[in-house]
C-alpha cells in the first residue's frame, strides 16, 4: 500500500538522517539541502513503502536576502487587525536584531475562506544576505507564541513575485 504524504517540513540534513538512521525509514520529507540527500531520502522512503508526492530542494550557494519562518503562527491570530498589526511588530522587532529588514510580509487568510497561499509563514527581507543568514541560524528552532519556528532562506525571486508556497 503506498500512502501518499502531503507534509512539507523543513529539515536539516543531521535531522534527516537521525530519522532515517534511527527509525529505520523516514516519514516526512521537506526542504533538502542537497539533490544527493534528497536522493537517499526518497530512495529511503520508496523501499518504506512510502511514496513521497513532493521533494523540495533548500538552495545551497545560492544567496538570498529572504527569511521564511514556518510554524511561527497560529492562523487565527491573522484574521484579527490589531492582532496582525502586533505579530508584524513583534517580527520587525525580532528579525531587526540581525540586520537592517527592507520588508516583513506575513500572508494573511483569504476573507472568503478560500485558501491562500503562505498563510501561516513569515517572511523577512533584509538589505543583505548577510542579516538573512544570521536571522535564520538565530530564528530556526525557537519559540514564538509557544510554536517551535523553522527557518529556512527563500528565494528573492519568487519572494518578489509573492509565490509564497513551497
Amino acid at each position: 500500500m503506498w500512502v501518499d504524504l502531503a507534509i512539507y517540513i523543513y529539515f536539516f540534513e543531521s535531522e534527516i538522517l537521525l530519522s532515517i538512521c534511527s527509525f529505520g525509514k523516514g516519514e516526512e520529507i521537506g526542504v533538502l539541502p542537497s539533490l544527493n540527500l534528497s536522493k537517499r531520502v526518497y530512495s529511503s522512503m520508496r523501499s518504506s513503502r512510502l511514496l513521497c508526492r513532493r521533494l523540495i530542494l533548500q538552495p545551497q550557494g545560492v544567496p538570498t536576502k529572504v527569511v521564511c519562518l514556518t510554524q511561527a503562527l497560529n492562523v487565527d491570530d491573522l484574521r484579527d487587525d490589531e492582532e496582525y498589526e502586533d505579530i508584524v511588530g513583534d517580527m520587525r522587532q525580532e528579525g531587526g536584531k540581525y540586520g537592517a529588514l527592507v520588508n516583513v510580509a506575513i500572508p494573511r487568510p483569504n476573507p472568503s475562506g478560500e485558501p491562500s497561499p503562505g498563510v501561516g509563514k513569515v517572511f523577512l527581507e533584509y538589505t543583505d544576505v548577510e542579516g538573512a543568514k544570521k536571522a535564520q541560524a538565530a530564528m530556526n528552532g525557537r519559540k514564538f507564541g509557544g510554536n517551535q519556528v523553522i527557518g529556512v532562506l527563500y528565494l528573492e525571486n519568487k519572494f518578489a513575485l509573492r509565490e509564497y508556497e513551497g
